[in-house]
Order: C-alpha cells, then structure tokens, then sequence
C-alpha cells in the first residue's frame, strides 16, 4: 500500500490563517507584528526566498520591513542596519538571508541580532536555549518538521528516529528537538562519518533526510511502514521544464512511497512549512512584548 503523501503546502496554509486570526487580536491591544528581512546582493534562490516571505507576511497581515541591499554593501554598514532595528521597538523580528557575500562574515551578522528579534532561532543564545529545553525561538525548518508529524498523527513517543545530515540549520536542531519529552523520540544522528548507513536507516520509524543530495536515501534503505521527512531541495537539469531544471528531494520519492507510511514530496512537502514557522516565531515575538 503507497504512503500517505503528507501535503505541507495546506498545512502551512492552515497554519497562516491561525496565525492570521491571532495578528487580529494583537491588532486590538495595539501591536502590528512586524518582521525586517534583510537581503544582501542578487543570489536567486535568495531572492526567491525572500518573496516567499513577504507573500507570507501581506497573507497574515504583518508590517514588512524588508531590506533589499546591494552587493557592495559593507559589513560594517549591515551591522550598522541591524543595530537600528535591533533597537527599534516597532519592528519585533530581524532575518538576514544566508547565504551573504563573501565579504561579509555570517557569524558576526548572526550575533549582532537581539536574541528578542532572533525569529530564525540562530543565534548562539537561542540554540543555547533550544539545547538545555529553556523557551525560545526554534529553528524554522526543524519547528516545522516536528509540525508536520505532529499534524500527520505520527507517533514519536518511544519511536526510533533517525536523521541523515548533521547541519546547525536542521540536522542538529531537529534530533534536538524529536529528543525532547514532548517528542520523547530515541535519536541517531548519521553523517558522512556513518559507517553501514542503510543498516541504521533501516531501523528508523520515522526517517528524516537533510543531506542536500539528490536521492542518495533510496528504497532498501527504508524500514517498511516508516514515516519518510524529505528536506531536501536540489535542482536538477529537465529540459521539460521552462525553468531548465527540476526539484527533487533527498529520498528516492517513486519508489520510497511504495515502502514508508508517511512521506513528504518535494515540493509542497518541508518547504512551505519554514516559511509558516518564521510567521510563527515573528508572532510569539510580538506577543512578548504584552
């Protein structure tokens, strides 16, 4: 029996109607939710991303305070941009869009932003927090991970999980998170260490990809009945299509679905979920400031 294909895009669509709801009644005691997104140079897939955003925002009805920069911009001049917003008090989240030129150092740029305004969840304090289970803002594409399976109805109580990929933006954060009592999953990290992979990944009750490899997860590496979380978004040459390229995941998804429970597609799957998460961290953002 085919997976249940967990469709992401009408769950963050739901998600932004709540979300939407909730910008209503903040409204009423005077707070606009706003989010500054800041976009340095012409990357894109950066460009794309941020337009994502900013539909996202005009649809729950947050101020959009988004900064487009040029390439030259200096490093001291986006610390300068940050450190206004960081002190402005009508403006309750700030992202800048990685990846940044290559003269302008990511860590520095992450560690100018108030832990307060950290709406991506990566600042040295918020994955402190995320780490010893204290209340902060959680990375996007792993908060919306744990959403996905949460809304899917599937069981992390006791479930083996297993995560391919072991980057500080959702391999870590996510084995994080699926560790924690709400989740209470028992968690194994693999990388490109990992000796016998497809050994351990056939031990996975719910399997999550991040490794950013096109189909390097096939169908003998799945436990039948697993639930299968694909976040990988890699393009491919398709002279089919008029973009010249194709989205595929990390999970050989045709013949995956015909093995695991549960799988996400790609697109429509993970993606649209990271987008609904900022939404969400911008809105607890400004609700701490009641």
């Amino acid at each position: 029996m085919a997976a249940t294909i967990i469709d992401g895009f009408e769950i963050a669509r739901a998600t932004r109607e709540r979300i939407a709801k909730e910008v209503k009644e903040l409204n009423k005691k005077g707070i606009q939710p706003c989010l500054a997104v800041i976009l340095v140079g012409e990357n894109p897939a950066s460009v794309s991303y941020v337009t994502g955003k900013q539909k996202a925002l005009a649809e729950v009805g947050m101020v959009d305070r988004s900064l487009h920069l040029s390439e030259s911009t200096t490093e001291e001049e986006l610390l300068g941009i940050i450190d206004g917003l960081n002190k402005d008090p009508d403006v309750h989240g700030i992202l800048v869009q990685l990846p940044l030129p290559r003269h302008i150092n990511e860590e520095r740029v992450i560690m100018a932003i108030s832990p307060e305004k950290d709406v991506d969840g990566f600042h040295p304090v918020s994955v402190g927090n995320l780490v010893i289970g204290k209340p902060s803002f959680l990375p996007c594409t792993p908060h919306g991970i744990i959403e996905l399976l949460k809304v899917s109805g599937i069981e992390t109580n006791g479930a083996r999980a297993v995560v391919v990929g072991r980057s500080n933006i959702v391999g870590k954060p996510v084995a994080l998170l699926l560790a924690r009592r709400d989740c209470n999953a028992t968690v194994t990290i693999c990388h490109t260490g990992t000796k016998n992979l497809a050994e351990i990944t056939r031990q996975a009750d719910i399997l999550i990809a991040a490794v950013g490899k096109p189909a390097c997860i096939s169908a003998d590496m799945i436990k039948p009945g697993a639930a299968v979380i694909d976040v990988g978004v890699n393009r491919i040459p398709d002279s089919t299509k008029k973009s010249g390229f194709r989205l595929v995941g990390d999970v050989d998804f045709e013949a995956a679905k015909e093995i695991a429970s549960f799988i996400t597609p790609v697109p429509r799957g993970v993606g649209p979920m990271t987008i609904a998460m900022l939404m969400q961290n911008t809105l607890e953002a400004a609700q701490n400031r009641l």
